[in-house]
């Protein structure tokens, strides 16, 4: 028997803590011609929240590239989909678990972790990779070191125990940050061509299934929170964090594959942001039809549960699927075998309608089509950001000590306290571990491996939206050569702050429109993502941060460059180098300077590079792409991983930290070196030998230091400033 219970009233102050502005409550009661209940309040609350509906961000999103003859799934799925010949795809994806981890760092992050998974084999893929881009306050906020620790807790104990590969990533701190920490997590899985699911329900009378774990009131109106401002009011926010479980997260994966082989499945959606009212409405929005269900029926594993709560939990590691009814038995006999939850809920309908009954109680009775694609689309006013002032004077400091303020950020000091808490060898075919760029993972059972990338720049976006938005694809697309991979998508989180202040918009359409100009050129096409807005506390926005995930293929493990460079090697840099400091990691480290404009990205040079690098890679031992801290710090990366010195020859701060982009720097042996200067030559790419490996010390010009004593500084920095 049900408990009865006595819902709110509907006031103005219930309507604005779901978030809904008085026009869009005008709207609602237009479309149902009534005032809602309770349960519907929430629904629409969830269904149009910036969370689900994407309404500030729709018009831009939809003027991004995303197509190809690579692509079969390109956004509107639960991942995008991407042909990788021999009848297989690679399926993947990056989401945002931002404000769920600043106020619960550890289930934050596991969970973040969790849902991208579950979008990843939601489709029929077997997850092979794991990245996580991770953005917090400076390491004195206090704050910081907890959330540090709880984040990379979270993100390690939820992916070691599914048992998926995290193979890079990338963390940052600013001050920006400091009330609103970013948690991006990326999956990628593996599936055959001709066994990917979708979530469009067809077939009227159909069974509608819930699968997996209980329903709690955990993540209660978490995707509302999610579309929210923080204030001081944010410890009251915890219960809407969800709790995560990745012993059952495996079993699910390993009982939706086996599921899926029996023919059962028509549809499926992992049930993510409001839970079991989004996955239901985009099950039947895509399909045209109408759902109904019966919550007496849903699995709870707590008390008098209410229609409002089981509609909006955000419980962990459970599905909704719509089933072919001949192979009921042999679907549920999958996951009794797993020990998983499989009831029938509720059923397709013809109408449009979205019915919901606890008992014979009708909780919601709404048109379903008008929850998705009839939610409010904005065309926020937006200002283009200012033009950056000239960069003036940079202060006077000597190469050594510049490369020091670097190695001795935890901005650019060595990761290893982070990515040692992951399982980055689970699986046995990462042939590429974090730490060097791009991760590599071997297709199993095949020749091919595929690279895996995360990347941006803030700075530069908040300089120059456009140029910092074609940075982040230009950066991730040379991570991907440098290792010898060719490009093939990209997945985007786009975490902004607020979007109804016209400056924070300006931003935000000036990072689209770069990033659509980068991923035509570099053919990378954006096949899935996530926005993230309202990133703010007290009305402080944090950086832009529009990171761009992206996947390249090797043809087999003799096109890899993964080696390191060889005692005696020549250093070269592929690309023109021509000094320029605007917005530099120098000018952010050593002197706390955020001044000049971004790099310009000439998207036609980081294609022909990359290309050129890609088609002599036999002739280079080793390479790496030249982003934040220029040359300087990339040969110091590339040495201290070889465990002997570097010498070049110029000791120019400008050269030596200089951004410039579409170059890399690259190890070749003598003959080798010689070589590729003159393939440069013969193809019209600057190449250009700047020094040499070897030796005990590294020196730039006349200047030098002992590495022993710089690596120490570069290996202990991170762990001083957040351990």
């Amino acid at each position: 028997m049900t408990k009865p219970v006595f819902e709110p009233a509907i006031t103005p102050e219930l309507i604005a803590a779901h978030g809904l502005k008085p026009d869009e409550y005008t709207r609602l009661l237009e479309i149902i011609g009534r005032e809602p209940s309770y349960t519907e309040l929430g629904i629409f609350s969830a269904m149009w929240n910036e969370h689900c509906s994407y309404k500030s961000s729709k018009k831009w999103l939809r003027t991004l590239p995303t197509t190809g003859p690579q692509v079969i799934c390109g956004p509107g799925e639960n991942a995008g989909v991407v042909d990788i010949g021999d009848g297989q795809a690679v399926i993947f994806k990056m989401e945002s678990h931002n404000h769920p981890s600043y106020i619960e760092p550890h289930q934050g992050a596991a969970t973040g972790v969790g849902g991208i998974l579950r979008d990843v084999f939601t489709m029929g893929a077997r997850p092979i990779a794991a990245m996580n881009a991770l953005s917090f306050g400076v390491p004195a906020h206090p704050k910081t070191k907890h959330l540090v620790k709880g984040v990379v807790e979270g993100v390690g104990s939820y992916g070691n125990a599914f048992g998926v590969p995290t193979v890079g990533g990338e963390v940052r701190f600013h001050a920006s940050y400091n009330g609103n920490c970013l948690v991006n997590a990326f999956a990628a899985g593996l599936a055959d061509t001709d066994k990917i699911f979708y979530s469009v329900a067809s077939g009227v009378g159909m069974p509608v299934v819930y699968l997996g774990a209980k329903t709690g009131r955990d993540g209660v109106g978490g995707a509302t929170m999610a579309s929210a401002e923080f204030d001081d009011t944010i410890e009251e926010k915890r219960p809407t964090v969800q709790v995560g479980d990745p012993f059952t997260e495996k079993r699910l994966l390993e009982a939706c594959l086996e599921l899926m082989q029996t023919g059962a499945v028509i549809s499926i959606q992992d049930m993510g942001a409001a839970g079991l009212t989004c996955s239901a409405v985009e099950m039947g929005d895509k399909g045209g039809l109408g759902i109904r269900l019966q919550l007496n029926d849903v699995p709870q594993r707590e008390l008098h549960m209410t229609a409002y709560e089981m509609m909006l939990s955000e419980s962990q590691e459970r599905m909704l699927m719509v089933l072919n009814p001949a192979l009921e038995a042999q679907a549920r006999a999958v996951f009794v075998k797993w020990d998983l939850d499989f009831a029938i809920v509720g059923e397709t309908i013809a109408e449009d309608r979205f019915l919901i009954m606890l008992g014979d109680e009708v909780k919601a009775d709404l048109p379903l089509s008008k929850l998705a694609s009839s939610a409010p689309e904005y065309d926020r006013p937006w200002v283009e950001t200012p033009k950056a002032a000239p960069l003036g004077d940079v202060p006077a400091i000597g190469a050594m000590d510049a490369l020091r303020a670097l190695i001795g950020s935890p901005n650019y000091a060595h990761k290893a306290w982070v990515y040692e808490q992951y399982d980055s060898m689970v699986m046995a075919d990462t042939v590429r571990t974090p730490g060097l760029g791009a991760g590599v993972v071997r297709v199993h059972g095949t020749p091919k491996l595929l690279a895996f990338t995360s990347d941006v720049t803030p700075r530069y976006v908040m300089a120059n939206p456009f140029e910092g938005g074609k940075q982040a694809v230009a950066e991730a697309y040379r991570n991907l050569c440098a290792v010898g991979a060719t490009p093939l998508a990209t997945t985007d989180n786009l975490n902004f702050g607020n979007p109804e202040k016209p400056e924070i918009m300006g931003q935000f359409v000036g990072a689209i429109k770069g990033i659509g100009a980068a991923v035509a050129a570099l053919d990378m096409p954006i096949v899935s993502g996530n926005v993230s807005l309202y990133n703010e506390t007290d009305g402080k926005g944090i950086l832009p941060t529009p990171t761009i995930g992206a996947v390249g293929i090797l043809a087999s493990a003799d096109d890899l460059i993964a080696g390191l460079p060889q005692n005696g090697d020549m250093v070269l840099v592929i690309g023109e180098t021509h000094g320029h400091m605007g917005q530099t990691a120098l000018l952010a480290e050593a002197f706390g300077m955020e001044t000049g404009d971004a790099p310009h990205v000439d998207l036609k040079a980081e294609r022909k590079h990359g290309e050129f690098l890609r088609k002599h890679r036999k002739l280079v031992n080793a390479a790496t792409d030249l982003g934040d801290g220029g040359l300087a710090l990339a040969a110091f990366e590339m040495a201290e991983g070889a465990g002997f010195g570097v010498w070049l020859e110029t000791g120019s701060v400008t050269t030596l930290f200089a951004e410039d982009q579409a170059r890399y720097l690259v190890a070749c042996d003598v003959a080798d070196a010689a070589a590729l200067m003159a393939a440069g030559e013969k193809a019209g790419v600057a190449v250009k030998q700047v020094g040499q490996f070897g030796g005990t010390s590294v020196c730039f010009g006349t200047a030098s230091a002992p590495m022993v004593e710089l690596s120490a500084l570069y290996r202990t920095a991170f762990e001083k400033a957040v351990g």
